[in-house]
């Protein structure tokens, strides 16, 4: 089974922003973009490099500031502080504190959750089907790897796959099969979500379009999982696997879980 092309909706271009030409040169290559000044108008988006880090902008008079891959934004005994407690939402949907289960985040996106359940012992495969935003999110762990306390723990537990998540799963032995598939497919709405999660989301939907065959991914998931499917969706928003086994809800999401029938 060939895997299957990312359609983008977007012009898109990559800008040299203090990062050298040889680096952008080579992402130039590997991501298929071609190079542009950083003022070009011809381009919906640019993804500059710049020295310390990989991030996307819109063109568009009065766009939003860049989207880029922050996965700590504190220290990291911070970090394990605000996210630390295995009977958050996200933990206990995924079968946490009672197991550490392996866990594929089939719409890895900028990477939150899966390093989020890496942090809380889980081992994961993040799976993100757009080149470029896996490009950013390899660009965050590069530089979240850089802090001592974090090399080993992203080393061991969290392991990046560019690609389709529906081919990536068909495509698994069976002794690769994860216990939990983890889904944050796109919203259809953005009611209720923070300021930067609607920047980010607007980028996204130039980058690669809505999640229209989220559908499928859902059904592949279930049927690939050893446990459960973890679906995470805003409060309002409809159900996409009909009506769930358990749900987890949380100040600003909730987590429908999909029980799979052998592990009843």
């Amino acid at each position: 089974m060939d895997e299957p092309p990312v359609a983008g909706i977007a012009r898109i271009a990559i800008t040299g922003d203090g990062a050298s030409t040889d680096v952008v040169a080579r992402l130039s290559e590997e991501l298929r973009l071609p190079i542009a000044d950083n003022t070009s108008e011809k381009f919906d988006l640019l993804l500059a490099a710049r020295a310390d880090r990989l991030e996307l902008r819109e063109t568009r008079p009065g766009a939003p500031g860049a989207v880029y891959v922050d996965l700590l934004g504190c220290s990291p005994g911070e970090y394990r502080r605000r996210v630390g407690s295995r009977r958050q939402p996200i933990a206990r949907a995924v079968g946490l504190p009672d197991d550490r289960p392996s866990v594929l985040d089939a719409t890895a996106g900028l990477g939150r959750d899966a390093f989020r359940l890496a942090m809380l012992g889980c081992r994961v495969t993040a799976v993100e089907r757009s080149p470029i935003v896996g490009a950013l999110l390899r660009d965050g762990l590069r530089r979240a790897q850089a802090v001592p306390e974090l090399d080993e723990i992203i080393a061991e537990r969290l392991l990046l796959h560019v690609g389709d998540a529906r081919w990536h799963l068909s495509s698994l032995a069976e002794d690769a099969r994860p216990d939990v598939v983890y889904l944050d497919p796109m919203f259809p709405t953005v009611n209720g979500a923070s300021a930067l999660v609607k920047k980010e989301m607007r980028s996204f939907r130039l980058l690669v379009g809505d999640d229209d065959d989220a559908g499928e991914l859902f059904n592949e998931a279930r049927r690939v999982a050893r446990r459960r499917v973890v679906v995470k969706r805003m409060p309002h928003t409809p159900l996409l696997g009909g009506e769930p086994d358990i749900t987890f809800k949380g100040k600003i999401a909730r987590y429908d879980v999909y029980l799979v029938q052998s592990a009843l």
